[in-house]
Formats: C-alpha cells, sequence, structure tokens
C-alpha cells in the first residue's frame, strides 16, 4: 500500500488507477487513506459479492475517489454495469470521472449481452446480470480432451 502511495506521489500529476486485483474493502481502505490511488478498479468478481461491493463504493465516495470497475474478462461487462449504475444512483450521484471498462470479447454467447450507444452503456432488456450463456454456444464449445456439457449435464472426465 505504502509503495503504491510513493509512485503516486513520484508520477503526479499522472492518475494511478489499480484495484482489479483487490481482494477486500480492508485493504481498499488501506489504498485511499495512504492516498496511494487517484481511481479505484474494483473487480466486482473478485470482491466478497454485493454487500461487498457496496462497501467499496462508500469508501470511495467517502474519500472522494472515482471509481472506474474492471470489466476486462468474460461475463464482467454485464456484472459491473449494475455496480456503476448503483454507484450513480445511490452512492456519488455523477458521471463525473467515471468510466467502465467494455470488452466485446465473446459476446455473441449471452443471452442478453451489454450493449454500448454513444459511449454509454444501455439499460438492460432482461432482469439478472445477463451473463446466462446461449446453450447452444456451450454445447459447441470443447476442451482439449473434449466437450464440456453433453446436453444438461456437466461432463467430467
Amino acid at each position: 500500500m505504502l509503495g503504491h502511495a510513493a509512485i503516486r506521489r513520484a508520477v503526479a500529476p499522472i492518475k494511478v488507477a489499480t484495484g482489479e486485483h483487490t481482494h477486500n474493502a480492508v485493504m481498499f481502505k488501506q489504498l485511499l487513506q495512504a492516498e496511494a490511488i487517484d481511481v479505484l478498479q474494483l473487480d466486482a468478481s473478485r470482491v466478497a459479492g454485493v454487500t461487498e461491493n457496496i462497501a467499496i463504493l462508500l469508501l470511495a465516495a467517502k474519500f472522494g475517489v472515482p471509481v472506474c470497475p474492471h470489466a476486462g474478462g468474460v461475463g464482467l461487462c454485464e456484472m459491473v454495469q449494475h455496480l456503476s449504475m448503483f454507484d450513480f444512483v445511490a452512492v456519488s450521484g455523477t458521471q463525473t470521472d467515471r468510466v467502465i471498462e467494455y470488452v466485446d470479447h465473446l459476446h455473441e454467447h449471452f443471452v442478453d449481452p451489454v450493449r454500448i450507444e454513444r459511449g454509454r452503456y444501455l439499460a438492460p432488456v432482461e432482469p439478472g446480470l445477463g451473463a446466462r450463456l446461449h446453450t447452444e454456444s456451450v454445447a459447441q464449445y470443447r476442451f482439449p480432451d473434449g466437450p464440456v456439457w453433453q446436453r444438461d449435464a456437466v461432463v467430467v472426465a
């Protein structure tokens, strides 16, 4: 944490963003208290669920640090769009200095993938995270040792 703070001071005024490998609110609190980050990159799937995500958003708001949720993995975009909307509606109330990563890798396999229009995420059209995979996509995917799925059952090799 203190190493990040030293790096931040050394590269100022360039902003430092980190956190996609940070595991919980305690670690984020330490980064924020040490003034080690300018942008908090929360990985919503790495921390311990919705409650931990909300706690981290609240910490960022208390310290006046914007949140840019990490969404570089398959299905993370579908999750963090909800997290960012919650941050805007219930915590920060602003879109200033707020961005969300976007990766369209493998979105054709999702039932309700995220959609971008004019540089902004659109609200989902179905309830939930939208990260349910099309059954056909899963049925066609193969590991080197054979199929992962057979109909609705998992094949254990």
